[in-house]
């Protein structure tokens, strides 16, 4: 294990943005991440556990402590199950999942996330979710070192939401998923479909931190609101509100994380007073 000083953060998330982590450190073993998890106590430092750097926003001022980045990939597939690290790309385990035959992660085709990241914040693409899926949940428990598993249930999984967004003691190391048998052309299909779709929709020429806000299944989404409260292609600095899809925020090059906190502010304060709704962000703050 190699921790490293003052690494830029824009090139870990996909925003694109951010200053310097005083200190970094990639892990690939439970033993790794116990070590920099010490490392950071013992020397007083605040940690944040960053995956694929999907749905993540760096401060411009950088992050002073230890960026621990998950990169445990392997993975494994049993019968109809998925045994995966949490540093695995949900990519990965889109295309592995199809060339097994197995049905359940096609919504995920596109998402430029990590599993870890991915059960954090109970991903979820054309009403699927990472709940739908999840078996167990491997987490080392950094207050005593000690290796838990949580069912479903214990994982709490709510909308854009789970346990582990809630204890960030918790830190995700595995996931078991468990799929179905199906029909290998026709899975290859719906990937396909869902690709060609992202493509069409989503503002992928740029770089962004996916939706930025929480869509809840009992109210038109967020993208709807934005876009009615004539906010698409609002600008602060380089940041933008996509003209492609009100739901992301784009960074048009050189976009700063002042430029994006303003035009969530922005963008929350609009909403609320044309649909006295409270809009609430999807993606995490490094801080």
């Amino acid at each position: 294990m190699k921790i490293q000083k003052n690494i830029s953060l824009a090139k870990f998330t996909t925003f694109k943005i951010g200053g310097k982590a005083k200190y970094f450190v990639k892990v690939k073993t439970k033993k790794d991440i116990v070590e920099a998890v010490k490392f950071a106590r013992e020397n007083k430092l605040r940690f944040f556990v960053l995956g694929g750097g999907a749905n993540s926003l760096a401060l411009d001022e950088g992050f002073n402590g230890l960026i621990i980045r998950i990169r445990n990939s392997k993975f494994e597939i049993r019968k109809s199950k998925i045994i995966a690290g949490a540093g695995t790309l949900l990519k990965n385990l889109v295309s592995a999942s199809a060339g097994a035959s197995l049905s359940g992660l096609e919504w995920a085709a596109g998402i430029p996330a990590s599993l870890g990241g991915s059960v954090y914040g109970n991903a979820q693409a054309f009403s699927f979710n990472m709940a739908d899926i999840i078996e167990e949940v491997e987490v080392l428990d950094s207050k005593d070192y000690k290796v838990r598993k949580l069912n479903n249930k214990q994982c709490e999984f709510s909308e854009k939401n789970s346990i582990f967004k809630r204890n960030k003691n918790l830190i995700i190391l595995s996931a078991v998923l468990k799929l179905k048998k199906g029909e290998k052309e026709e899975i290859k299909k719906i990937i396909r479909e869902h690709l060609d779709l992202r493509k069409e929709r989503h503002p992928l020429d740029y770089p962004s931190a996916g939706s930025v806000f929480v869509n809840k299944p009992d109210r038109e989404p967020s993208s709807y609101l934005i876009e009615k409260a004539g906010l698409k292609g609002r600008k602060v600095g380089n940041a933008q509100v996509s003209e492609k899809h009100a739901g992301f925020i784009v960074n048009l090059g050189g976009a700063t994380c002042k430029d994006v906190l303003e035009l969530i502010k922005i963008i929350k304060k609009e909403v609320k007073n044309k649909f006295k709704i409270s809009l609430k962000e999807e993606i995490q703050i490094i801080k």
